[in-house]
């Protein structure tokens, strides 16, 4: 029956509502003489028959006019009570001004209709009709929303963009707000649109008491320092957090389920971004032609779509996966302008590279291009150096033979006192770049090195996210590992304007901020997609932690700068390193050592030259634990 009535077409909605209204004036009405005289049926009712036409005749009008039967059933408010209210009163005050003028004949010595009846009859009908209203609504939708199990959601925010949220979800069929959260401790116990405002320490009390499972942050004008403070405070519960667009961008009041943003780690983890020079972002971009090696890795891909708004001539971009650079260049060429270059090549053929840089006349190199993943390239030594000396050597020299304008290494923080191959070979390519800018060269070589990018291919984040989902364990190698986290598109800005700084054989190294232990990431990670970790506290929760062990060739915490040489740079974000240096026949001796000791497979080879010119290199972990 229920199903019966939701589905009925909205004209039949009001020709029933309307019925409805006009049995509940009636029997208002006939109420009304009951409470005033205290019969059943008294004289009275007979001898005012014509107020029984009269009260329906003047008010369903008024009820139409007022919009009573525009209010959609399932999202009544305010507006019921008041057309309610407006109409009714507006009904019996023209029927009080009839009574005036035309009084009937005593009964038994009484007016035949005493006037007091009008105002037991106005409030018995607002009553009635207005929570006729409700009590079918909560029938047909509210109460079977209850029981089929929406979302519980409490609102961060009891200001008007939370209000405004509020009566969005209201038509939502997923989500059921039964509360909000607010830092105004005048709001704290006031009641807001049928929901109580609590404060930020009761969100444990509700995830408990109300099986709460998601929050949506109302506060859109929030700055975006405080914004981080209250998302870290949330990681501490066990909630699901979502962001809102904010209010201008919600059409007609409704929140479109795409419009809903989970809160990611990297709305945890970043900080405010410096605003950027534009005029060093440009001087090595604006008009002129760009290669980007490894286009289609994560730091790649983002240079080339920052390059793009900075009115280049042209972008190559280069790199030996086919389906990342089919990706990076579909994504850049739906809508036209700059024109995008795919070169399916890999850096370690050097006439590939040559051939390229001399075909599209390349002024700005960004090389990203190499191996990064620590546990793979020391488990493929040979492979891993090589792909990463080797391919830088290629790129330098043909930079240097061509009078390339500007070449930039992205390095890593790795590559400082590494305790593992990949970051020694980042070093090596580091020490590439500094001998080719002393050789005199017309190119700018430069190098920016920097720590770990939120989501980059091989970052912890994506893999704590995967195994969230499949329901764990999460895998943490160490307890006390830390690492430090930048976004992505920071990341990249900060690597334009710090290679339009260099001077040739620069060294810049990225403000990092402080460091993030990885347990207490994977925490967060945890408590934001709403469950629970298993511990010692918690032994019943949804995800276990696993401890691995640190793994071949793996810190417990990286570094930035080999040595204390360091200055600040014109950006408040960048550093510059001075630090030792090889020469460049010191070089060239290396490059072909490693060619033949790739021929040969050779991995002690490659290993023994790398302990010998890389700086701090050392294999032995035993003193990090």
């Amino acid at each position: 029956m229920r199903n019966r009535l939701i589905n009925l077409s909205r004209i039949r909605k009001q020709a029933l509502m309307l019925i409805m209204d006009e049995i509940t004036l009636l029997l208002s009405l006939f109420l009304a003489f009951i409470l005033r005289l205290g019969d059943l049926l008294p004289d009275y009712i007979y001898a005012s028959w014509w107020l029984f036409v009269a009260i329906p005749v003047i008010t369903t009008p008024l009820f139409i006019k007022f919009g009573l039967y525009r209010s959609v059933l399932k999202y009544l408010g305010a507006r019921t009570v008041t057309a309610t209210i407006q109409s009714i009163s507006i009904s019996c005050l023209v029927i009080g001004f009839f009574m005036m003028f035309f009084r009937e004949e005593t009964i038994q010595g009484q007016a035949s209709l005493p006037r007091s009846i009008l105002a037991i009859f106005w409030f018995v009908s607002n009553v009635t009709i207005i929570t006729s209203r409700f009590l079918i609504q909560g029938i047909l939708y509210s109460w079977e929303n209850l029981a089929t199990g929406k979302r519980k959601t409490i609102i961060y925010g009891a200001g008007s963009a939370g209000i405004q949220i509020l009566e969005s979800l209201k038509k939502n069929d997923t989500y059921l707000p039964i509360a909000f959260i607010d830092d105004d401790k005048t709001k704290h116990g006031t009641i807001i649109r049928s929901l109580e405002v609590f404060p930020m320490t009761m969100i444990n009390d509700l995830v408990k008491r109300k099986k709460v499972k998601e929050l949506f942050f109302a506060m859109p004008s929030v700055d975006q320092i405080h914004r981080k403070e209250i998302l870290k405070k949330l990681t501490n519960y066990p909630i699901e957090v979502k962001l809102l667009p904010t209010i201008d961008d919600i059409e007609n009041g409704d929140i479109l389920l795409d419009q809903i943003k989970d809160v990611d780690v990297g709305d945890i983890l970043g900080r405010e971004i410096v605003k950027p020079k534009m005029k060093l972002l440009r001087r090595n971009i604006e008009d002129k032609n760009i290669l980007i090696t490894g286009g289609g890795g994560s730091i790649g891909a983002e240079l080339s779509r920052q390059i793009k708004k900075l009115n280049p001539n042209k972008i190559v971009l280069f790199d030996n996966s086919e389906y990342n650079l089919y990706s990076i260049h579909h994504e850049l060429t739906i809508t036209n302008g700059i024109e995008v270059v795919p070169v399916l090549a890999t850096v370690t053929n050097s006439s590939q590279v040559n051939n390229v840089i001399k075909q599209y006349n390349i002024h700005t190199i960004y090389h990203a291009a190499a191996y990064k993943h620590v546990p793979m390239v020391e488990r493929n030594v040979v492979s891993g150096v090589y792909n990463n000396v080797i391919g830088t050597y290629n790129l330098a020299e043909s930079a240097f033979e061509n009078d390339v304008e500007n070449m930039v290494l992205i390095s890593t923080d790795k590559a400082v006192r590494p305790t593992n191959v990949m970051g020694a070979s980042k070093r090596f390519s580091e020490l590439i770049l500094q001998a080719f800018a002393d050789a005199k060269s017309r190119t700018c070589f430069s190098m920016v090195r920097f720590g770990n990018v939120i989501d980059s291919a091989g970052s912890v984040v994506p893999l704590f996210r995967k195994q969230i989902k499949k329901g764990g364990p999460v895998t943490v190698t160490h307890r006390n590992i830390t690492r430090y986290f930048m976004s992505i598109p920071e990341a990249v800005q900060l690597v334009l304007q710090a290679g339009a700084m260099a001077k040739g054989g620069d060294v810049f190294v990225l403000d990092m901020g402080e460091p993030i232990k990885i347990l207490d990431l994977a925490y967060k990670m945890i408590h934001l997609s709403g469950l629970t970790p298993i511990d010692h506290e918690n032994p019943d929760g949804d995800i276990k932690i696993k401890f691995t062990g640190l793994r071949a060739g793996e810190k417990l915490y990286e570094e930035l700068l080999i040595g204390n040489n360091v200055v600040q740079s014109e950006h408040l974000r960048i550093m510059q390193a001075r630090e030792d240096k090889l020469s460049m026949s010191t070089i060239l001796k290396c490059i072909k050592i490693i060619k033949e000791a790739r021929d040969l497979q050779k991995e002690a080879i490659i290993k023994q030259l790398l302990l010998e010119h890389v700086s701090g290199y050392s294999t032995d972990l035993t003193d990090q634990d």
